[in-house]
């Protein structure tokens, strides 16, 4: 069951990552108690938009800002992500992107160059935390990666 990080306006305004750093500490100091099921977060940000603002929150500078300041707090802090769910949000946070008119509704689609970036960067910095924290199966990271496009080999891992 994931745990939910309720992120406010006020929060985002002035960079205030408390909420997540007290869950992510929390989840941290009882790792080893906590089943790897309950090892996962959402983020329920509330913003309010000024009546007739058409931009999703990742086209809102302030939001993508506050999601800056808590991946270069946390750098692995994607691993934590209910990915199924929250991956791609999170990487709009931190990919430039548009939307693009798709039938009836929108696609969201990455610039492919930093999305790889992306991407390649989040494999380092999460294989050496795993490590770091006496994980070394690869499959969930695996999985995350290809859930925004890129198959990595598992021999890939074995040069990290």
């Amino acid at each position: 069951m994931s745990t939910i990080i309720y992120i406010n306006q006020a929060c985002i305004e002035s960079l205030d990552i408390t909420p997540a750093k007290i869950a992510i500490e929390k989840l941290l100091a009882n790792w080893d108690e906590t089943p790897e099921s309950d090892r996962q977060f959402q983020i329920e940000l509330v913003w309010d938009k000024e009546d007739g603002d058409p931009r999703e929150l990742s086209e809102i500078s302030e939001v993508r800002l506050w999601f800056v300041r808590l991946d270069a707090t946390y750098p692995w802090f994607s691993y934590l992500l209910d990915w199924r769910l929250e991956l791609s949000r999170y990487a709009a946070m931190l990919v430039p992107h548009e939307f693009k008119r798709e039938g009836d509704g929108y696609v969201l689609q990455y610039n492919p160059e930093a999305l790889e970036l992306f991407v390649m960067q989040k494999v380092f910095t999460i294989s050496l935390w795993l490590k770091s924290r006496g994980i070394e199966s690869t499959t969930k990271l695996q999985q995350m990666t290809q859930s925004l496009g890129y198959e990595i080999d598992s021999a890939f891992f074995n040069l990290l």
